[in-house]
Protein backbone atom coordinates (compact mmCIF):
# COMPACT_ATOMS: atom_id res chain seq x y z
CA UNK A 1 0.00 0.00 0.00
CA UNK A 2 2.62 2.81 1.09
CA UNK A 3 4.47 2.04 -2.19
CA UNK A 4 1.12 1.98 -4.37
CA UNK A 5 0.59 5.35 -2.53
CA UNK A 6 4.67 6.83 -3.35
CA UNK A 7 3.89 5.74 -6.98
CA UNK A 8 0.82 7.62 -7.31
CA UNK A 9 2.45 10.77 -5.77
CA UNK A 10 5.64 10.37 -8.33
CA UNK A 11 2.99 10.20 -11.27
CA UNK A 12 1.08 13.25 -10.22
CA UNK A 13 4.41 15.04 -9.60
CA UNK A 14 5.89 14.76 -12.97
CA UNK A 15 2.68 15.48 -15.04
CA UNK A 16 4.62 18.54 -16.42
CA UNK A 17 3.44 19.51 -20.12
CA UNK A 18 6.07 18.95 -22.72
CA UNK A 19 5.23 20.49 -26.77
CA UNK A 20 5.05 18.29 -28.90
CA UNK A 21 8.17 16.80 -30.60
CA UNK A 22 9.81 17.21 -27.86
CA UNK A 23 12.13 15.15 -25.96
CA UNK A 24 11.92 14.70 -22.10
CA UNK A 25 14.01 12.11 -20.13
CA UNK A 26 13.11 11.21 -16.92
CA UNK A 27 15.50 9.64 -14.02
CA UNK A 28 15.07 8.55 -10.85
CA UNK A 29 17.33 9.38 -8.16
CA UNK A 30 18.02 7.70 -5.16
CA UNK A 31 17.86 10.48 -2.80
CA UNK A 32 16.71 14.14 -3.01
CA UNK A 33 19.72 16.20 -4.21
CA UNK A 34 20.70 18.78 -1.29
CA UNK A 35 21.52 22.19 -2.20
CA UNK A 36 22.18 23.02 -5.56
CA UNK A 37 24.71 25.42 -5.33
CA UNK A 38 28.31 24.05 -6.06
CA UNK A 39 29.98 25.45 -3.43
CA UNK A 40 27.44 24.52 -0.57
CA UNK A 41 26.74 21.22 -2.06
CA UNK A 42 27.68 17.54 -0.83
CA UNK A 43 25.76 14.95 -1.92
CA UNK A 44 26.07 12.21 -4.61
CA UNK A 45 23.00 12.50 -6.35
CA UNK A 46 23.55 16.92 -6.11
CA UNK A 47 27.05 16.01 -8.60
CA UNK A 48 24.08 13.80 -10.77
CA UNK A 49 22.06 16.81 -11.35
CA UNK A 50 25.07 19.47 -11.60
CA UNK A 51 26.61 16.91 -14.26
CA UNK A 52 23.57 18.46 -16.46
CA UNK A 53 23.47 21.74 -15.21
CA UNK A 54 26.74 23.01 -14.54
CA UNK A 55 29.92 22.76 -16.55
CA UNK A 56 33.28 22.50 -15.18
CA UNK A 57 36.63 23.64 -15.75
CA UNK A 58 37.86 20.06 -16.59
CA UNK A 59 36.17 16.70 -16.83
CA UNK A 60 36.79 13.03 -16.18
CA UNK A 61 36.29 10.28 -19.24
CA UNK A 62 34.83 7.10 -18.87
CA UNK A 63 38.45 5.67 -18.31
CA UNK A 64 39.62 8.28 -15.35
CA UNK A 65 41.55 10.75 -17.05
CA UNK A 66 40.97 14.55 -16.99
CA UNK A 67 40.14 16.16 -20.33
CA UNK A 68 38.56 19.69 -21.41
CA UNK A 69 35.57 20.95 -20.75
CA UNK A 70 35.45 24.82 -20.08
CA UNK A 71 39.01 25.03 -19.81
CA UNK A 72 40.64 23.72 -23.71
CA UNK A 73 44.33 23.34 -22.22
CA UNK A 74 46.50 23.98 -19.32
CA UNK A 75 50.06 24.01 -18.35
CA UNK A 76 52.24 23.41 -14.95
CA UNK A 77 55.10 25.47 -14.04
CA UNK A 78 58.20 23.61 -14.19
CA UNK A 79 57.83 23.65 -10.26
CA UNK A 80 54.37 22.98 -9.62
CA UNK A 81 53.51 26.25 -8.40
CA UNK A 82 51.46 27.86 -11.20
CA UNK A 83 48.81 26.13 -13.16
CA UNK A 84 47.47 28.39 -16.43
CA UNK A 85 44.61 27.25 -17.92
CA UNK A 86 42.99 28.84 -21.65
CA UNK A 87 39.03 29.14 -21.57
CA UNK A 88 36.56 28.43 -24.15
CA UNK A 89 35.53 31.78 -26.10
CA UNK A 90 32.19 30.21 -27.06
CA UNK A 91 30.09 29.74 -23.45
CA UNK A 92 27.55 32.12 -21.94
CA UNK A 93 25.55 31.14 -18.71
CA UNK A 94 21.93 30.47 -18.48
CA UNK A 95 21.39 34.13 -17.51
CA UNK A 96 23.69 35.56 -21.01
CA UNK A 97 25.93 36.74 -19.16
CA UNK A 98 29.30 35.59 -20.46
CA UNK A 99 32.41 33.05 -19.44
CA UNK A 100 35.39 34.61 -19.14
CA UNK A 101 38.77 34.56 -17.14
CA UNK A 102 36.92 37.34 -14.56
CA UNK A 103 33.90 34.66 -14.32
CA UNK A 104 36.32 32.03 -13.66
CA UNK A 105 37.92 34.13 -10.98
CA UNK A 106 35.03 35.66 -9.62
CA UNK A 107 34.26 31.51 -8.93
CA UNK A 108 37.17 30.45 -7.25
CA UNK A 109 37.04 32.99 -4.77
CA UNK A 110 33.57 32.71 -4.13
CA UNK A 111 34.60 29.26 -3.41
CA UNK A 112 37.04 30.35 -1.08
CA UNK A 113 35.41 33.09 0.65
CA UNK A 114 31.61 31.95 0.75
CA UNK A 115 31.16 31.42 4.84
CA UNK A 116 29.13 28.37 3.59
CA UNK A 117 31.13 27.33 1.28
CA UNK A 118 32.15 23.69 1.10
CA UNK A 119 34.60 23.91 -1.33
CA UNK A 120 37.12 26.05 0.91
CA UNK A 121 39.59 22.87 1.99
CA UNK A 122 39.29 22.22 -1.44
CA UNK A 123 40.99 24.97 -3.07
CA UNK A 124 43.13 25.21 0.00
CA UNK A 125 46.12 25.56 -1.93
CA UNK A 126 45.26 28.00 -4.00
CA UNK A 127 47.05 31.51 -3.24
CA UNK A 128 45.42 33.44 -5.61
CA UNK A 129 43.94 33.24 -9.06
CA UNK A 130 43.80 35.94 -11.94
CA UNK A 131 42.68 36.74 -15.33
CA UNK A 132 45.98 36.54 -17.68
CA UNK A 133 44.02 37.50 -20.49
CA UNK A 134 40.13 37.61 -21.08
CA UNK A 135 40.31 33.62 -21.69
CA UNK A 136 42.91 32.57 -19.48
CA UNK A 137 43.74 32.31 -15.88
CA UNK A 138 46.44 31.33 -13.69
CA UNK A 139 46.42 29.57 -10.45
CA UNK A 140 49.41 30.38 -8.24
CA UNK A 141 49.76 27.55 -5.38
CA UNK A 142 50.66 27.79 -1.90
CA UNK A 143 52.42 24.65 -2.67
CA UNK A 144 52.43 22.07 -5.34
CA UNK A 145 49.01 20.34 -5.49
CA UNK A 146 48.85 17.57 -7.51
CA UNK A 147 44.87 17.11 -6.81
CA UNK A 148 44.06 20.51 -8.13
CA UNK A 149 42.64 19.48 -11.40
CA UNK A 150 40.70 16.56 -9.80
CA UNK A 151 39.35 19.43 -7.20
CA UNK A 152 38.90 21.25 -10.46
CA UNK A 153 36.99 18.17 -12.24
CA UNK A 154 34.59 18.22 -9.46
CA UNK A 155 32.30 20.87 -7.32
CA UNK A 156 35.06 23.02 -7.10
CA UNK A 157 36.05 23.81 -10.65
CA UNK A 158 31.92 24.13 -11.08
CA UNK A 159 31.25 27.75 -12.88
CA UNK A 160 27.96 29.47 -11.49
CA UNK A 161 27.20 33.18 -12.89
CA UNK A 162 28.93 35.65 -11.35
CA UNK A 163 25.94 37.87 -11.62
CA UNK A 164 23.54 35.13 -10.00
CA UNK A 165 25.83 34.47 -7.33
CA UNK A 166 26.13 38.59 -6.32
CA UNK A 167 22.84 38.96 -6.08
CA UNK A 168 21.84 35.57 -4.54
CA UNK A 169 24.81 35.06 -2.61
CA UNK A 170 23.90 31.85 -0.37
CA UNK A 171 21.07 31.73 -1.55
CA UNK A 172 22.27 30.77 -5.03
CA UNK A 173 20.65 27.21 -4.50
CA UNK A 174 17.13 28.52 -4.96
CA UNK A 175 17.52 29.31 -8.50
CA UNK A 176 20.98 28.17 -10.00
CA UNK A 177 22.58 29.62 -12.65
CA UNK A 178 25.61 28.35 -14.57
CA UNK A 179 26.91 27.21 -18.12
CA UNK A 180 25.71 23.62 -18.54
CA UNK A 181 23.78 21.74 -20.86
CA UNK A 182 20.61 21.97 -19.16
CA UNK A 183 19.40 25.16 -17.53
CA UNK A 184 16.98 25.47 -13.81
CA UNK A 185 13.56 25.48 -14.19
CA UNK A 186 12.01 24.61 -10.90
CA UNK A 187 11.85 22.22 -8.11
CA UNK A 188 9.96 20.77 -5.42
CA UNK A 189 11.65 19.41 -2.80
CA UNK A 190 11.42 15.46 -2.11
CA UNK A 191 9.49 15.37 -5.62
CA UNK A 192 11.46 16.91 -8.48
CA UNK A 193 14.15 18.73 -10.48
CA UNK A 194 13.60 19.85 -13.62
CA UNK A 195 15.62 21.28 -15.90
CA UNK A 196 15.48 22.20 -19.78
CA UNK A 197 17.65 22.17 -23.10
CA UNK A 198 19.78 25.57 -22.86
CA UNK A 199 19.62 26.73 -26.68
CA UNK A 200 22.94 28.89 -26.50
CA UNK A 201 24.98 25.99 -24.78
CA UNK A 202 28.60 25.78 -26.47
CA UNK A 203 28.10 21.77 -27.16
CA UNK A 204 24.16 22.38 -28.55
CA UNK A 205 24.76 20.01 -31.75
CA UNK A 206 25.39 17.30 -28.95
CA UNK A 207 22.43 17.21 -26.89
CA UNK A 208 19.53 15.66 -27.90
CA UNK A 209 17.28 15.60 -24.96
CA UNK A 210 15.28 18.78 -24.32
CA UNK A 211 13.56 18.18 -21.24
CA UNK A 212 14.97 16.40 -17.70
CA UNK A 213 13.20 15.69 -15.03
CA UNK A 214 14.75 14.16 -11.77
CA UNK A 215 12.50 12.34 -9.67
CA UNK A 216 13.75 11.36 -6.08
CA UNK A 217 12.67 7.78 -5.70
CA UNK A 218 14.56 6.80 -2.15
CA UNK A 219 12.70 2.45 -2.80
CA UNK A 220 14.59 0.83 -5.04
CA UNK A 221 11.90 -0.96 -5.92
CA UNK A 222 10.03 1.38 -6.84
CA UNK A 223 12.49 2.82 -8.96
CA UNK A 224 12.41 0.01 -10.95
CA UNK A 225 8.23 -0.30 -11.22
CA UNK A 226 8.40 3.01 -12.48
CA UNK A 227 10.68 2.13 -14.91
CA UNK A 228 9.19 -1.23 -16.49
CA UNK A 229 5.87 0.95 -16.14
CA UNK A 230 7.22 3.37 -18.86
CA UNK A 231 7.15 6.33 -15.88
CA UNK A 232 10.89 6.70 -15.98
CA UNK A 233 13.20 6.38 -18.90
CA UNK A 234 16.21 5.56 -16.72
CA UNK A 235 17.46 5.08 -13.06
CA UNK A 236 20.40 5.08 -11.05
CA UNK A 237 21.88 2.61 -8.59
CA UNK A 238 19.84 -0.28 -9.51
CA UNK A 239 19.86 -2.82 -6.47
CA UNK A 240 21.92 -5.47 -7.24
CA UNK A 241 19.20 -7.91 -6.06
CA UNK A 242 16.99 -6.71 -9.34
CA UNK A 243 19.96 -6.78 -12.07
CA UNK A 244 19.28 -10.07 -13.34
CA UNK A 245 15.62 -8.80 -13.58
CA UNK A 246 16.64 -6.06 -15.65
CA UNK A 247 18.77 -7.98 -17.83
CA UNK A 248 15.87 -10.64 -18.50
CA UNK A 249 13.41 -7.82 -19.54
CA UNK A 250 14.05 -6.86 -23.70
CA UNK A 251 12.31 -3.86 -22.76
CA UNK A 252 15.07 -2.80 -20.59
CA UNK A 253 19.03 -2.41 -20.83
CA UNK A 254 21.42 -2.87 -18.01
CA UNK A 255 24.78 -1.19 -17.46
CA UNK A 256 27.29 -0.67 -14.96
CA UNK A 257 30.76 0.37 -14.15
CA UNK A 258 33.02 -0.33 -11.35
CA UNK A 259 33.22 2.96 -8.94
CA UNK A 260 35.80 4.82 -7.56
CA UNK A 261 34.80 5.68 -3.90
CA UNK A 262 33.70 3.48 -1.00
CA UNK A 263 31.18 1.97 1.27
CA UNK A 264 31.55 3.32 5.54
CA UNK A 265 30.80 4.46 8.35
CA UNK A 266 31.72 6.96 10.64
CA UNK A 267 32.24 7.34 14.39
CA UNK A 268 31.97 10.66 16.15
CA UNK A 269 35.27 10.83 18.18
CA UNK A 270 35.14 14.85 18.52
CA UNK A 271 32.11 16.06 17.17
CA UNK A 272 30.43 17.89 20.23
CA UNK A 273 28.42 16.49 22.80
CA UNK A 274 27.38 13.24 20.97
CA UNK A 275 31.06 12.01 20.85
CA UNK A 276 31.03 11.66 25.00
CA UNK A 277 30.61 7.57 24.65
CA UNK A 278 32.55 4.87 24.67
CA UNK A 279 32.67 4.23 20.86
CA UNK A 280 34.10 7.40 20.21
CA UNK A 281 36.51 7.62 22.73
CA UNK A 282 38.04 4.14 22.80
CA UNK A 283 39.64 2.58 19.10
CA UNK A 284 39.61 -0.81 20.80
CA UNK A 285 35.65 -0.87 20.19
CA UNK A 286 35.97 0.66 17.17
CA UNK A 287 38.86 -2.24 16.40
CA UNK A 288 36.17 -4.36 17.74
CA UNK A 289 32.70 -3.42 15.88
CA UNK A 290 35.20 -3.95 12.09
CA UNK A 291 36.37 -7.17 13.38
CA UNK A 292 32.68 -8.64 13.90
CA UNK A 293 31.94 -7.82 10.09
CA UNK A 294 31.95 -10.30 7.32
CA UNK A 295 32.63 -7.93 4.53
CA UNK A 296 32.23 -10.79 1.95
CA UNK A 297 29.05 -11.93 3.48
CA UNK A 298 27.88 -8.41 3.25
CA UNK A 299 28.78 -8.31 -0.27
CA UNK A 300 27.59 -11.55 -0.86
CA UNK A 301 24.27 -11.00 0.61
CA UNK A 302 22.94 -7.32 0.12
CA UNK A 303 24.83 -7.08 -3.26
CA UNK A 304 24.29 -9.90 -4.83
CA UNK A 305 28.68 -10.21 -5.22
CA UNK A 306 28.95 -7.13 -7.45
CA UNK A 307 30.63 -5.24 -4.76
CA UNK A 308 34.09 -5.52 -3.59
CA UNK A 309 35.25 -6.01 0.39
CA UNK A 310 37.52 -3.55 1.42
CA UNK A 311 39.16 -1.87 4.63
CA UNK A 312 40.69 1.35 2.59
CA UNK A 313 39.55 4.54 0.84
CA UNK A 314 41.05 2.77 -2.29
CA UNK A 315 39.94 -0.28 -4.28
CA UNK A 316 42.08 -3.08 -4.37
CA UNK A 317 42.87 -2.33 -7.88
CA UNK A 318 43.34 1.23 -7.80
CA UNK A 319 47.49 1.87 -7.66
CA UNK A 320 46.69 3.94 -4.62
CA UNK A 321 45.33 0.39 -2.86
CA UNK A 322 47.54 -0.35 -0.22
CA UNK A 323 48.85 -4.37 -0.41
CA UNK A 324 49.91 -4.35 3.52
CA UNK A 325 46.95 -4.15 5.04
CA UNK A 326 44.49 -6.31 3.67
CA UNK A 327 40.89 -6.97 4.61
CA UNK A 328 40.61 -8.33 7.72
CA UNK A 329 38.36 -11.82 8.26
CA UNK A 330 35.75 -11.97 10.56
CA UNK A 331 37.12 -13.06 14.22
CA UNK A 332 34.31 -12.21 16.73
CA UNK A 333 36.39 -13.71 19.34
CA UNK A 334 39.12 -11.31 18.90
CA UNK A 335 36.54 -8.83 19.11
CA UNK A 336 34.84 -9.61 22.05
CA UNK A 337 38.99 -9.78 23.73
CA UNK A 338 39.22 -6.01 22.81
CA UNK A 339 35.91 -5.04 24.31
CA UNK A 340 36.65 -7.21 27.23
CA UNK A 341 40.36 -4.94 27.41
CA UNK A 342 38.27 -1.51 27.15
CA UNK A 343 35.94 -2.53 30.00
CA UNK A 344 33.02 -3.74 28.23
CA UNK A 345 30.93 -7.25 27.57
CA UNK A 346 28.12 -5.19 25.70
CA UNK A 347 27.64 -1.86 23.93
CA UNK A 348 24.74 -0.34 22.99
CA UNK A 349 25.38 2.97 19.99
CA UNK A 350 22.94 4.30 17.70
CA UNK A 351 23.47 4.23 14.09
CA UNK A 352 22.21 7.18 11.63
CA UNK A 353 21.56 5.59 8.50
CA UNK A 354 19.45 6.90 5.63
CA UNK A 355 16.29 5.41 4.83
CA UNK A 356 16.85 3.94 1.13
CA UNK A 357 16.08 -0.08 1.74
CA UNK A 358 19.83 -0.70 0.08
CA UNK A 359 21.71 0.69 3.01
CA UNK A 360 18.77 -0.34 5.34
CA UNK A 361 19.38 -3.91 4.58
CA UNK A 362 23.10 -3.57 4.36
CA UNK A 363 23.04 -2.20 8.14
CA UNK A 364 20.55 -4.84 9.49
CA UNK A 365 22.90 -7.32 8.28
CA UNK A 366 25.40 -5.92 9.96
CA UNK A 367 23.57 -5.07 13.21
CA UNK A 368 23.02 -8.73 13.71
CA UNK A 369 26.83 -9.86 13.23
CA UNK A 370 27.85 -7.14 15.64
CA UNK A 371 25.52 -8.52 18.08
CA UNK A 372 27.48 -12.02 18.38
CA UNK A 373 30.22 -9.62 19.74
CA UNK A 374 28.35 -8.12 22.22
CA UNK A 375 27.21 -4.37 20.63
CA UNK A 376 23.61 -3.84 20.31
CA UNK A 377 22.93 -1.78 17.28
CA UNK A 378 20.19 0.38 17.41
CA UNK A 379 19.75 1.88 13.96
CA UNK A 380 18.19 5.14 13.42
CA UNK A 381 16.74 5.90 9.75
CA UNK A 382 16.62 9.37 8.52
CA UNK A 383 15.72 10.81 5.22
CA UNK A 384 18.96 11.21 3.15
CA UNK A 385 19.36 14.96 2.55
CA UNK A 386 18.36 15.37 6.82
CA UNK A 387 21.09 12.78 7.43
CA UNK A 388 23.62 15.58 5.36
CA UNK A 389 22.72 18.34 7.84
CA UNK A 390 22.69 16.08 10.86
CA UNK A 391 26.45 14.58 10.43
CA UNK A 392 28.21 18.22 10.08
CA UNK A 393 26.23 19.53 13.14
CA UNK A 394 27.50 16.24 15.26
CA UNK A 395 24.13 15.00 15.71
CA UNK A 396 25.07 11.05 15.42
CA UNK A 397 27.28 8.60 17.76
CA UNK A 398 27.79 6.38 14.52
CA UNK A 399 26.36 7.24 11.38
CA UNK A 400 26.51 6.59 7.38
CA UNK A 401 29.37 7.51 5.70
CA UNK A 402 29.49 6.25 1.71
CA UNK A 403 31.14 8.13 -0.32
CA UNK A 404 31.14 8.18 -4.52
CA UNK A 405 35.17 8.60 -4.94
CA UNK A 406 37.27 10.69 -6.61
CA UNK A 407 40.13 10.36 -9.79
CA UNK A 408 42.75 11.74 -7.47
CA UNK A 409 43.59 9.90 -4.25
CA UNK A 410 43.65 13.02 -2.09
CA UNK A 411 39.44 13.45 -2.68
CA UNK A 412 38.90 10.27 -1.41
CA UNK A 413 40.86 11.10 2.09
CA UNK A 414 41.89 14.08 3.13
CA UNK A 415 38.57 16.10 3.32
CA UNK A 416 37.65 13.37 5.89
CA UNK A 417 39.96 12.41 8.25
CA UNK A 418 42.36 16.21 8.15
CA UNK A 419 41.45 18.42 11.36
CA UNK A 420 40.36 21.08 9.28
CA UNK A 421 39.19 18.76 6.31
CA UNK A 422 35.54 20.39 4.74
CA UNK A 423 33.50 16.79 5.26
CA UNK A 424 35.33 15.67 8.20
CA UNK A 425 31.99 14.81 10.09
CA UNK A 426 33.71 12.99 12.67
CA UNK A 427 36.10 15.55 14.11
CA UNK A 428 39.23 13.45 14.18
CA UNK A 429 42.48 15.24 14.37
CA UNK A 430 46.02 13.50 14.54
CA UNK A 431 48.61 15.70 13.50
CA UNK A 432 50.51 13.08 11.76
CA UNK A 433 47.84 11.98 9.32
CA UNK A 434 47.80 15.70 8.72
CA UNK A 435 51.35 16.47 8.01
CA UNK A 436 50.91 12.90 5.89
CA UNK A 437 48.38 13.86 3.65
CA UNK A 438 49.38 17.25 2.80
CA UNK A 439 53.11 16.16 1.81
CA UNK A 440 51.03 13.28 -0.42
CA UNK A 441 49.10 16.38 -1.93
CA UNK A 442 52.20 18.75 -2.30
CA UNK A 443 54.26 15.77 -4.39
CA UNK A 444 54.16 15.50 -8.32
CA UNK A 445 55.88 12.42 -7.67
CA UNK A 446 53.23 9.44 -7.48
CA UNK A 447 55.64 7.00 -5.87
CA UNK A 448 56.59 9.34 -2.65
CA UNK A 449 52.94 10.04 -2.55
CA UNK A 450 52.04 6.62 -2.21
CA UNK A 451 54.12 6.01 0.50
CA UNK A 452 52.50 9.06 2.12
CA UNK A 453 49.34 7.46 1.75
CA UNK A 454 50.60 4.18 3.18
CA UNK A 455 52.05 5.21 6.15
CA UNK A 456 48.73 7.57 6.83
CA UNK A 457 46.09 4.44 5.89
CA UNK A 458 48.34 2.48 8.58
CA UNK A 459 47.88 5.25 11.04
CA UNK A 460 43.80 5.27 10.01
CA UNK A 461 43.50 1.29 10.29
CA UNK A 462 44.41 1.07 14.12
CA UNK A 463 42.50 4.78 14.99
CA UNK A 464 39.58 3.67 12.77
CA UNK A 465 37.07 6.84 12.52
CA UNK A 466 36.04 5.33 9.73
CA UNK A 467 35.16 1.91 9.02
CA UNK A 468 35.63 0.72 5.30
CA UNK A 469 32.87 -2.12 4.24
CA UNK A 470 34.24 -1.97 0.46
CA UNK A 471 33.17 -0.47 -2.69
CA UNK A 472 30.53 -1.15 -5.03
CA UNK A 473 29.93 -1.08 -8.63
CA UNK A 474 27.48 1.75 -9.73
CA UNK A 475 24.34 0.09 -11.69
CA UNK A 476 21.93 1.55 -14.14
CA UNK A 477 19.03 0.78 -15.74
CA UNK A 478 17.41 2.33 -18.67
CA UNK A 479 14.75 1.50 -21.72
CA UNK A 480 15.41 0.88 -24.44
CA UNK A 481 14.30 3.75 -26.65
CA UNK A 482 17.25 5.68 -25.11
CA UNK A 483 20.69 5.37 -26.35
CA UNK A 484 23.76 6.79 -25.97
CA UNK A 485 24.67 6.52 -22.21
CA UNK A 486 28.24 5.76 -21.67
CA UNK A 487 28.30 4.40 -17.83
CA UNK A 488 31.68 6.04 -15.90
CA UNK A 489 32.95 5.02 -13.01
CA UNK A 490 32.91 8.12 -10.95
CA UNK A 491 28.62 7.55 -10.99
CA UNK A 492 27.66 10.63 -13.08
CA UNK A 493 24.99 10.79 -15.85
CA UNK A 494 26.69 12.61 -18.92
CA UNK A 495 23.55 13.23 -20.98
CA UNK A 496 25.60 14.75 -24.40
CA UNK A 497 24.91 12.11 -26.91
CA UNK A 498 22.01 10.52 -25.21
CA UNK A 499 19.14 10.44 -27.34
CA UNK A 500 15.52 9.03 -26.47
CA UNK A 501 13.49 7.70 -29.66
Amino acid sequence: MQKTRLLASLLAGILIAVPAGASELRIGLQDDADVLDPAQSRTFVGRIVYTALCDKLVDVSPTLEIVPQLATDWKWSDDGSELTMNLRKDVVFHDETPFNAAAVVANIQRSQTLPESRRKSELSSVKSVEATGDYQVKFTLKSPDASLLAQLSDRSGMMVSPKAAAELGANLGSKPVCSGPFKFVERVQQDRIVLEKFPHYWNAANVFIDKVTFLPIPDSTVRLANLQSGDLDMLERLAATEAAAVKADSKLTYADAIGVGYLAMIANVGNGPLADNPFGKDKRLRQAFSLAIDREAVNQVVYEGTSVAGNQPFPPNSPWYDKDIPVPARDVEKAKALMKEAGFATLDIEFATPNNPVTMQRMQVIQSMVAEAGFNVKLKATEFATLQSELPAGKFQFGHADWSGRVDPDGNLREFVTCKGAINDAKYCNPEVDTLLNAARSSTDNAARKQKYDAAARILNDDLPIIYLGHQAWIWALKKNVTGFVPSPDGMIRLQGVKKS
